[in-house]
């Protein structure tokens, strides 16, 4: 027979989804106002300045092959260029456009909690938020 959640833990599991929401929310009509995906949104956030389709990738918490098509789109609409790495020249390079840069800055004003959802907790609050959640992903 297994044991039902305490109140405690299921009003931190339903805060987990409410924070959820509200990002996705948030982030679904910023992007929407530019015609975006959430997806491409985000990919555009993360390619502001040069860097590798892997680290847009690991922000996304996509496959780089996903992340390809993301870019695609976003370079079909004039979003972002790419560039070959000057260290690598198997690596490809991302970078936000002038166009690109003026949708990135508008898409973080439309979007205060996504930018930064932990604005008014301390850097000891949150330090010790991330440890928590290291214990519940570990356990």
């Amino acid at each position: 027979m297994s044991k039902s959640p305490d109140e405690p833990t299921r009003e931190i599991v339903g805060l987990f989804a409410a924070i959820n929401r509200r990002y996705t929310q948030e982030t679904e009509a910023a992007a929407a106002t530019h015609d975006l995906t959430p997806l491409q949104a985000k990919a555009l956030l993360a390619a502001e300045g040069p860097v590798p389709t892997r680290r847009i990738a690991d922000r996304l918490h996509a496959e780089p092959s996903n992340v390809t098509v993301i870019i695609d789109r976003l370079e079909s609409r004039g979003l972002v260029e790419r560039s070959p790495d000057p260290g690598d020249r198997r690596v490809k390079r991302v970078a936000a456009t002038t166009a690109g840069r003026t949708v990135a800055a508008d898409l973080r004003a439309r979007m205060p909690f996504a930018a930064e959802p932990l604005a008014r907790l301390t850097p000891q609050q949150r330090e010790t938020l991330r440890e928590l959640l290291q214990l519940v992903l570990e356990a």
